[in-house]
């Protein structure tokens, strides 16, 4: 890992927080940043934001959305804004204000989940995926990656599904019974708090006897002789999907995935099909995939999977295919051959497989080692940072290490920012094609 600024503060800039998590981790990275000499501001737009800012500087946007752009604008040269820092810049509320940071000439910084889990997080300038200036030229990212550290793999830090759990309802309850608060927020995931939680509810009466059913399929597959393929599913509201994939919706990367693996995959193999493990169970994924799978008549070929260890699945697995999730670039921590379907950062000529999917079931690509491991260390040093959205330790840490590189200007360095952005947001598919 590249060192960490000096505690020593730089010359004094204006950092403004927009919508973060539903952690305590930005008022914590402002409390590290304004003992380094900067101001730190917050824009709260809903009762949630502001109660995870109960310190100075938050001010409330109660207006409505036409009359954001305007109040945003006033509001950074009011204040002299430099620094712009927030999460989901997929959000529609986050594109009008990036579109006038861009104009203002403020800098943006992205904060989020970490790709390198379970305990890192994100920090990038500008941007992720599509948006992401990280190098995607094999050339120079072993360039940059050749004199870098292997990282700390080891877990340093843990997190509680229920701490999670308790931090979404602290923030969303109060959005639903104190709306009138901010009586025009409109929120940017598909479904309302209350039903989410009633899926969970429903989700957690089941699981034990789903996690019964993932290990003994985990067990069956890891320790027969049935080659297969690993296809992880993911939230259908999160902006990988929406923003950063062709499809509109992953009804259709679905349909897409079995119709090829119908058509071209050996008859022997078997493809997994994984629920998202934050799915809050208001679709029935695994209905829809049974009812595709006979379509295609190939239900004794598909397995659905809820659950379960899925580490021991990518060490055995023939591939894995994926929208643009994570579990791709676990994947490839492991060697295993990987096809993107959308637009991730890790969708690397050598690293994961260029070819069409239609080939991936028989030629599938191994990832060039050389490239693997300056990617992984590139990306470690330049836009991760060790800790987490949920615990006190790893907020702590998190807070420490992202307000060191704000303050010293390090985010996506060393050599890992390539201006414009190397990749391209695809073009959604016409509906029903």
């Amino acid at each position: 890992m590249a060192p960490e600024a000096s505690l020593m503060p730089g010359p004094s800039r204006v950092f403004l927080f927009l919508q973060g998590p539903s952690s305590p981790i930005f008022s914590k990275i402002a409390d590290r940043l304004e003992k380094r000499g900067h101001h730190c501001l917050r824009i709260n737009l809903n009762a949630g934001d502001r109660i995870f800012w109960r310190r100075r500087g938050g001010y409330n946007f109660r207006g409505r959305p036409a009359d954001w752009q305007s109040y945003l604008a006033a509001f950074i040269k009011r204040h002299a804004v430099t620094d712009m820092v927030l999460l989901g810049e997929e959000r529609p509320c986050h594109q009008v204000a990036i579109t006038i940071a861009r104009r203002e000439a403020v800098d943006v910084y992205v904060v989020e989940m970490g790709y390198l889990r379970p305990d890192w997080l994100t920090l990038e300038r500008d941007g992720m995926s599509s948006n992401s200036h990280f190098p995607a030229d094999p050339g120079q990212i072993i360039a940059a990656g050749a004199s870098l550290p292997e990282p700390d793999w080891q877990r340093r830090h843990s997190q509680t599904f229920l701490a999670e759990a308790a931090y979404d309802l602290l923030y969303n309850l109060p959005n639903v019974f104190l709306w009138f608060l901010y009586p025009h927020y409109r929120r940017h995931a598909l479904f309302h708090p209350l039903a989410e939680y009633g899926g969970w509810l429903l989700r957690l009466t089941g699981e034990g006897r789903r996690k019964a059913a993932a290990t003994a399929l985990i067990d069956r597959l890891t320790t027969g002789d049935t080659a297969f393929f690993v296809f992880p599913l993911q939230l259908q509201t999160d902006f990988q999907l929406r923003a950063h994939s062709p499809f509109n919706g992953q009804h259709e990367a679905i349909d897409e995935v079995l119709s090829s693996f119908t058509a071209h995959a050996p008859a022997g193999n078997r493809l997994v099909v994984k629920v998202h493990p934050l799915d809050n169970g208001l679709i029935d994924w695994e209905a829809y995939i049974r009812k595709a799978a006979e379509k295609h008549a190939i239900i004794d070929r598909v397995s659905f999977l809820d659950g379960g260890d899925l580490n021991a699945l990518l060490e055995k697995c023939q591939g894995v295919v994926t929208i643009n999730s994570t579990v791709g670039l676990h994947a490839l921590q492991r060697g295993r051959p990987v096809k993107v379907l959308g637009t991730a950062i890790f969708n690397i000529e050598g690293l994961t497989d260029q070819a069409v999917l239609d080939r991936f079931w028989t030629t599938p690509a191994v990832p060039d080692e050389v490239l693997r491991t300056a990617f992984l260390r590139l990306l470690a040093s330049s836009i991760q940072v060790r800790g987490n959205f949920y615990s006190a330790e790893g907020t702590d840490a998190g807070a420490d290490a992202i307000a060191a590189r704000l303050d010293a200007r390090t985010v996506n360095e060393p050599g890992a920012y390539i201006d414009p952005p190397p990749r391209q947001k695809p073009s959604k598919r016409p509906p029903g094609n």
